[in-house]
């Protein structure tokens, strides 16, 4: 490799294959970009780093199309070539009359920040038609979002059942004026691979221009997808894509409760007690997960999935270990796979004995469930009043998001496979620790700022659990507390209103 033995500004690294296949590359994918409209008018640009095996991203240099070119005639000796600070290493030679002379493109400072903030291998600038068209349906929305749709599934992280959310910053005279709104964007949106620009076009990196043009193809996709079906009258945003609701969305609690509560626009639900009984998770789902961490390790031992989650499982047990936490063991780290198993089923089973709720081992639980829904060895349970009340709040127009110490994959099999059939439809999302711990107000904070509302007091929050009810509280959410058949105590004077049923809601 030419990392190993030249410099990567050197003259001699910057004539070599590497280099100038990279230069070849973006002069195709700007002639495939022109004909889907993408930069045309000699609109838009691509970057991509130069790989090398022997050269950490962060230090690898940049190739990034000029400015002011006809995009679909680039030649590989029109590109630019930067430092991975973004300096200039190499420049085109001009050409004659009445071609503009080269031009750095202002776009340079936007694609460095998502170089910098996302260790990204490749930057797309797109003007396209739908990305510039999307941003004007709602002027006033700081976001695009929508769900359902079969090809949010090439966008990195995410899943058919997830919520995409895009951020849209507005649009300025000159290119390199949105650098700083761009940067606050990737900052306030870690999830997001794109930034919309309004009346403009769109941003989009990934860790290699094949993810970069592949999100790109399904940004695009559900841009269309969006358009047309707001122009049918049909919500993107909602599960089943139904007619876009004008009423007033508000939520209240129905006479014999204690008060009202107006003007809310999402209903965050915890499952345990205030969806779904006590009993199923403890009875149904901890053991079917105890009597089965054996026998699914040793079936999918090898598996990348199985991998990862061993992996986990061991930072959790060694953080144990140095933490003193009861009955945690040590994994041997050269053992035989028969040893390995039996270590990590001692540590699973007393975490499951302790109700641990980790992520380590919410996530192998979900994958141990996901066997037996598929071998309908489960069947996922809710109380009677769930099923009617989900289809209510979703004909309101009302969005509904799951917030459980269990994995979202946990979650979306137990919604997706109940005894009243796929509730999923009726679901805008899921959240679990990864957003923090149910106890911690930071985890409703950052709930918040996901589900696109003004202020916190436009979600309402519904759990049994006194501790979650507090911590929703004090990060601005209003709350209600479920008191169903199971649930444990509450303290006295405890200040919440409570429901029995989501009828009352």
């Amino acid at each position: 490799m030419y990392g190993a033995k030249l410099a990567p500004t050197s003259q001699a690294y910057l004539e070599s294959k590497a280099v100038n296949d990279t230069k070849s590359l973006i002069s195709d994918l700007c002639r495939q970009f022109y004909n889907l409209g993408w930069v045309s008018g000699t609109g838009g640009s691509i970057t991509i780093k130069v790989h090398d095996d022997c050269i950490p991203k962060p230090q690898q240099i940049v190739i990034m199309s000029p400015s002011g070119v006809q995009k679909e005639r680039m030649v590989p000796e029109d590109m630019y070539v930067l430092s991975a600070s973004g300096s200039v290493l190499s420049s085109p030679s001009p050409k004659p009359y009445p071609h503009k002379p080269p031009k750095c493109s202002d776009c340079g400072p936007l694609f460095m920040k998502a170089y910098e903030m996302r260790n990204a291998g490749a930057v797309i600038h797109s003007h396209g038609m739908e990305s510039c068209l999307v941003t004007m349906l709602n002027p006033s929305a700081k976001e695009f979002r929508i769900t359902h749709m079969e090809m949010i599934k090439g966008i990195k992280g995410h899943g058919y059942y997830d919520e995409l959310v895009v951020p849209i910053i507005e649009n300025t005279a000159y290119e390199y004026e949105l650098t700083e709104s761009l940067a606050k964007a990737i900052e306030a949106y870690p999830k997001t691979t794109a930034v919309l620009v309004r009346n403009h076009g769109i941003y989009i990196w990934g860790d290699s221009w094949i993810s970069a043009k592949t999100q790109a193809e399904c940004y695009h996709y559900l841009f269309d997808a969006a358009i047309k079906l707001h122009q049918l009258g049909l919500d993107c945003s909602t599960p089943n894509h139904g007619p876009i609701q004008n009423v007033n969305r508000n939520i209240s609690v129905k006479a014999g409760t204690a008060g009202s509560i107006d003007e809310r626009r999402c209903i965050v639900l915890d499952i345990e007690g205030t969806t779904t009984p006590i009993s199923f998770v403890s009875d149904v789902l901890f053991p079917y997960a105890r009597d089965n961490v054996a026998r699914h390790l040793s079936a999918t031992y090898d598996t990348v999935e199985t991998k990862e989650d061993i992996e986990l499982l061991r930072t959790q047990i060694q953080e144990d270990l140095k933490n003193g936490v009861k009955d945690a063991l040590p994994i041997p780290s050269s053992a035989s796979k028969e040893e390995v198993i039996a270590a990590l089923v001692d540590n699973v089973q007393a975490m499951i004995k302790a109700d641990r709720k980790i992520t380590a081992l919410k996530q192998l639980q979900g994958h141990i469930w996901r066997t037996g829904f598929e071998n309908n060895e489960l069947k996922g349970v809710v109380f009677e009043d769930v099923p009617e009340a989900l289809a209510r709040w979703h004909s309101l127009g009302i969005k509904v998001y799951i917030y459980s110490s269990g994995s979202r994959l946990a979650q979306r099999l137990i919604f997706g496979n109940t005894t009243y059939g796929d509730l999923r439809q009726y679901l805008s999302g899921f959240f679990d620790t990864t957003v923090g711990h149910k106890r911690d107000s930071r985890s409703y904070v950052e709930i918040t700022e996901a589900v696109g509302v003004d202020k916190p007091s436009e979600i309402l929050f519904v759990t049994d659990v006194y501790g979650e009810a507090t911590a929703a509280k004090e990060a601005g959410l209003e709350v209600l507390i479920s008191i169903r058949p199971g649930n444990g105590p509450l303290p006295e004077d405890h200040g919440f209103n409570t429901i029995t049923s989501f009828s009352q809601i």
